[in-house]
């Protein structure tokens, strides 16, 4: 049970409560206290959040027309917000980033992330590769620099880190953003430290940041510390916090260390490094909606995608717009931080997976039809094409069937939305300027 699951359980269990009492408060309490303390929270951080809540709890008085339940996640939000620190907000202007971080951390990933975010707010970025002790990770960077179509320099075998901020700062001179990325290892050493000082002082970069795993939990808190010692630390970056039941742990932990979390990673993809919110990541755990983001993600898709206003447009729903919707969503991250945007953060694994796969499957059935099929779906439904479909898609008929037979609802849905003023003010709202 991850850490979100076990705060909305033990929320859950207060909607039967006819008042809200000291029983009840202290037998809410030690389920909160049983999921954080499995997220890997510390205790002591634990104790005094409960406390608060308890205090809190049964000094105010209840206002009128709020159920138990609203009353108390309120509580919870603002408690947890506390905990998990203050959300971040960066200048976008000319800049130099140190980052660093152990093995493992995902701090080279990290570096094209963050050049895609100042990429995408109009800054060209290069990238300096200083990791002189990782094999491969001069290759690694310079194919994610590509990818985020950033610059990029890095001396191949040259073991003098200082000689390569020296040269690489002289040939990315024209970049409004330079990231550094440093060499990692096993734990805080003084060969480690004695390589991020060189760096540092040639450098001398506008933002130290430690990239940080979420798997670590509260040790998280400890290694901020140590970092924070040896070159005084910008910020935090927390990565893999999509996946990760420590989370809460780790962004915790930090916070307590007097240290600002900045950014954190949800994924794999370079588009998944979020600013980090505390409003945002602590209403996710309680399955509270997040349409601020899904708006912005949906937008990135879009625009990402080359989608067109009649891609978007329910009034010309085919199986081309249908494919091209499905591959923007598919830009959009895991199906679970999606789902989670919206509120529907229960959704069980099972569901998701298959979820996930049926779209995969619809896609390659797409794409093994042909230009008149994905713009008339009356023609799919000739058995022989059927069959020819699901030959060229790896599938089986079935599977193309059970497309047909999905597309249709869609299509019905689709039908009864149309003269919907309301929807289609909103669809405007999520895809702006896209002529809906």
């Amino acid at each position: 049970m991850d850490l979100g699951e076990g705060l909305r359980k033990a929320i859950a269990r207060l909607s039967g409560a006819a008042v809200i009492d000291s029983k009840v408060i202290r037998e809410f309490n030690k389920e909160l206290q049983k999921a954080l303390i499995s997220a890997d929270v510390e205790i002591e951080l634990v104790f005094a959040l409960t406390k608060r809540i308890e205090e809190a709890a049964m000094k105010s008085k209840m206002p009128d027309g709020v159920s138990h339940r609203d009353y108390i996640t309120n509580l919870v939000y603002e408690e947890l917000r506390r905990l998990m620190g203050e959300s971040y907000e960066p200048e976008i202007k000319p800049k130099k980033i140190l980052l660093a971080g152990i093995y493992g951390s995902g701090k080279t990933t990290t570096a094209a992330k963050l050049a895609k975010f100042y990429q995408d707010r109009g800054l060209g970025v290069g990238l300096i590769c200083c990791d002189v002790s990782r094999p491969a990770a001069y290759e690694q960077l310079e194919t994610l620099a590509k990818q985020a179509n950033a610059g990029f320099f890095g001396m191949k075998g040259e073991k003098d880190v200082a000689k390569i901020v020296r040269e690489g700062m002289a040939a990315l001179k024209g970049k409004k953003v330079i990231i550094c990325d440093s060499s990692g290892r096993s734990g805080m050493d003084e060969e480690l430290i004695k390589e991020l000082k060189l760096i540092n002082n040639q450098f001398k970069p506008d933002e130290k940041l430690l990239v940080i795993n979420a798997d670590i939990g509260q040790v998280a808190g400890r290694q901020a510390a140590e970092f924070d010692k040896a070159i005084r630390l910008s910020g935090v970056v927390v990565t893999k916090l999509d996946g990760s039941g420590k989370g809460g742990g780790a962004l915790s932990a930090v916070n307590a260390a007097s240290i600002r979390v900045m950014f954190t990673g949800t994924g794999e993809k370079l588009n998944a490094l979020e600013l980090y919110d505390s409003k945002k990541f602590v209403g996710r755990l309680l399955g509270i909606p997040d349409l601020e983001s899904l708006i912005l993600h949906v937008n990135e898709a879009v625009k990402s995608s080359g989608m067109k206003a009649e891609d978007v447009n329910i009034e010309e729903l085919n199986f081309e717009s249908f494919y091209k919707q499905m591959k923007a969503m598919a830009k959009m991250g895991p199906m679970k931080n999606v789902l989670g945007m919206i509120g529907l953060v229960d959704v069980p694994k099972e569901a998701l997976e298959s979820g996930e796969a049926k779209l995969k499957k619809y896609e390659n059935i797409i794409s093994s039809m042909t230009r008149e099929e994905r713009m008339s779906e009356r023609l799919v439904r000739d058995p022989k094409r059927i069959a020819r479909i699901a030959r060229g898609s790896g599938t089986t008929e079935k599977d193309v069937k059970d497309l047909l037979a999905d597309f249709n609802k869609m299509k019905k849905m689709a039908d009864m939305l149309k003269n919907n003023r309301d929807v289609k003010r909103n669809m405007a709202k999520f895809m702006p300027g896209m002529g809906i």
